[in-house]
């Protein structure tokens, strides 16, 4: 799995990709920071970190769009499927470099927080709770995402096609309210990211919604491992 790993980081910043998913995080992170923290002059991140959760659904499917389709484009799948790595130590490999690359770029969140309680009064514990938050939410998405791009060997219609999915999952709160059935739109709530992540944002770490977005990660894992069992022996 560490040679996985090792070599799907590697890839990541031997190309563009990793820089550009990092700059990007750095990016819209700076720009909330600044309209919502220096410009309303006011030390609550919870707005700040609101936004980057959906900020985060469009950038996580571009993370992952190439962790198994650009395997099939190039023909390197069948080489990987027949390496002595266990298939979910291939998954889990190429899982975990998309989570750091993630956490790397998750990481400008905190020199914000350093940045503001130099100068200003903080709730730490609200940060802490919104970058713990942001990074189970990223574990799920992360998951979604490879589970999508082993579907397809395109990458543009992997990373398209997870942007509709994990946008679906952050605004299926809002649709279930066309619902009349309030049974339907409480189960249709529980699956929504914006509606879990609500929490976070406020700085309570619920065990509920982290166990829901760990439950999630580790079952798309589960769902990749078993489309490429299938795939090694057809």
């Amino acid at each position: 799995m560490y040679a996985i790993y090792k070599r799907e980081l590697k890839s990541y910043f031997s190309s563009a990709i990793g820089f550009v998913i990092v700059t990007a995080f750095v990016f819209f992170g700076s720009l909330f920071f600044a309209l919502d923290n220096i410009m309303n002059d006011t030390s609550n991140m919870s707005s700040l970190f609101s936004s980057l959760v959906l900020i985060y659904v469009f950038i996580i499917p571009v993370l992952t769009m190439k962790t198994f389709s650009e395997e099939k484009r190039q023909k390197t799948d069948q080489a990987l499927l027949t390496s002595p790595v266990s298939l979910g130590g291939i998954v889990m490999g190429k899982f975990l470099a998309a989570l750091t690359v993630y956490a790397i770029g998750l990481s400008c969140t905190a020199v914000f927080g350093i940045i503001l309680a130099s100068c200003a009064s903080v709730e730490p514990w609200v940060i802490v709770g919104n970058i713990v938050g942001l990074l189970l939410v990223g574990a799920a998405l992360i998951a979604i995402g490879i589970f999508i791009s082993n579907i397809t060997e395109s990458q543009v219609i992997a990373a398209i096609a997870g942007i509709f999915i994990m946008l679906l999952l952050f605004l299926i709160e809002n649709i279930s309210a066309l619902i009349p059935v309030q049974f339907i739109q409480d189960v249709i709530k529980s699956i929504s990211i914006s509606a879990r992540y609500t929490n976070f944002a406020l700085g309570i770490f619920n065990l509920a919604d982290a166990f829901f977005y760990l439950s999630v990660a580790a079952l798309f894992v589960f769902f990749t491992v078993r489309m490429l069992e299938k795939r090694r022996w057809s």
